[in-house]
């Protein structure tokens, strides 16, 4: 009996196999992609720093230089849960090719090519004094603006809330983007739910896995890889048809990121509660950018913001879901020149 329902999953699980991957490649093959000869990956940058944590972890910097010295202020990018600084690639694009600003970006701890916490829970006022730490090493004068998505909003607030003397005279300007100060939904961020579901069909194959034999195996990652592409367009974009490219590029930093990142963090996403933390940045311009499409942070997340911050500037972007940076790039780097252009 256990072979022959191991061998039905077998089969059944060939069969989604296909069905997802037909998806996928039918998807990736599409003509009309604007972004399919983009090269994403690394940008250029004039210097890079290692930078050590207060609590050990080694975080990659990465800084740009403008064309011509000035006094602009340096502006600091800090991304999100399960992906790293190329999140930002279209606004480090056209940034650099404006050639006013310094720019420096970095890769949150478990990110990209930063080293892990040397031990327990990751948590968001951790975040918060690594993003000290970066300032103190890459930026230790002049003003500054700081620009955070999702958990990278979470993570300036977090710093907010342990170093306010920063705001009014380092930090100039905050940019907020598809984030939150409330309590974030344990059903979306990470997804668990969704992903039992949609991986419902396949658990009696993990666990005979060993029987099944290699090919099996081997299908069983292709299935995972495919899920997990068709998982990042549906709740990572807005748009049901998004490029092709951009979902690739978002899934591979989310499958960069180990699972002991991720669920190291999941703990601290799930208690993230930091209205008060808000204080301190009503002595400065906020911009909050949103999409209309966010089903992780949704809108309502960001009007709860303006809730505490009633001067700042909401942008809704249409159509748009969780990576709005990425999905609508033009109009993200158009509310951004606007909002830099007003800060002295």
């Amino acid at each position: 009996m256990v072979g022959a329902v191991i061998g039905v999953a077998a089969a059944g699980l060939a069969a989604a196999v296909a069905t997802e991957r037909a998806i996928v490649r039918r998807s990736v093959t599409a003509p009309g992609d604007p972004y399919a000869n983009e090269p994403f990956g690394d940008q250029p940058f004039d210097a890079e720093l290692t930078v050590t944590a207060a609590d050990g972890a080694e975080l990659h910097v990465e800084i740009v230089e403008p064309r011509a010295p000035g006094d602009r202020p340096t502006i600091v990018f800090v991304h999100g849960y399960a992906l790293d600084m190329g999140t930002f690639y279209f606004q480090r694009k056209a940034i650099a090719e404006q050639g006013d600003h310094r720019m420096v970006f970095y890769d949150q701890p478990g990110h990209g090519r930063s080293g892990l916490l040397d031990s327990g829970d990751y948590d968001i006022a951790a975040l918060g004094r690594s993003l000290a730490a970066v300032l103190d090493a890459a930026v230790p004068e002049g003003p500054i603006v700081l620009v955070g998505h999702s958990m990278g909003g979470m993570t300036i607030m977090a710093f907010a809330e342990h170093y306010p003397q920063w705001f009014g005279d380092r930090v100039t300007g905050v940019a907020l983007i598809s984030t939150s100060a409330s309590l974030i939904d344990k059903t979306k961020i990470g997804l668990p739910t969704l992903l039992a579901r949609a991986s419902a069909p396949f658990f009696p194959v993990w666990g005979g896995a060993a029987r099944i034999g290699g090919g099996a195996i081997d299908r069983a990652r292709l299935a995972a890889s495919d899920l997990a592409w068709l998982l990042t367009r549906r709740y990572g974009f807005g748009d049901p048809r998004p490029s092709a490219s951009l979902v690739t590029f978002v899934e591979e930093m989310n499958s960069k990121t180990s699972i002991e990142t991720l669920t190291k963090y999941l703990r601290t996403l799930y208690t993230h509660n930091r209205f008060p933390a808000l204080t301190p940045l009503r002595g400065v311009p906020v911009l909050v950018i949103v999409g209309t499409k966010d089903y992780l942070t949704p809108v309502a997340h960001s009007e709860e913001i303006l809730k505490y911050l009633p001067e700042a500037k909401l942008v809704k972007i249409d159509n748009s879901g969780h990576v709005v940076m990425l999905e609508r790039s033009d109009e993200v780097n158009a509310a951004l020149d606007a909002f830099l252009a007003e800060i002295p």
